[in-house]
């Protein structure tokens, strides 16, 4: 009985140390350079492990970002009689 105990403690030590290790490097590959990356007001993609900067859109279209009125289509014009 002595010696199960024995190996029971070890494989609950090394379960134990697998466990510790796999949240450490976690923490070390994405939590934490996550949580530097948006202190800085940057988007962290988790899956990439990318810290981006964040373009707005008018730069690629052109537009004035003040702009926010939405122009109607313009209406048909009616044949002259």
């Amino acid at each position: 009985m002595n010696r199960f105990i024995d190996r029971l403690k070890i494989v609950f030590v090394v379960i134990f140390s697998i466990c510790c290790v796999a949240v450490w490097t976690l923490h070390l590959v994405w939590i934490w350079p996550g949580k530097r990356c948006e202190a800085r007001e940057m988007w962290w993609d988790w899956r990439t492990r990318v810290c981006a900067l964040p373009v707005p859109l008018h730069v690629f279209t052109g537009r004035n970002p003040l702009e926010s009125e939405i122009k109607a289509a313009p209406q048909p014009i009616a044949p002259k009689p």
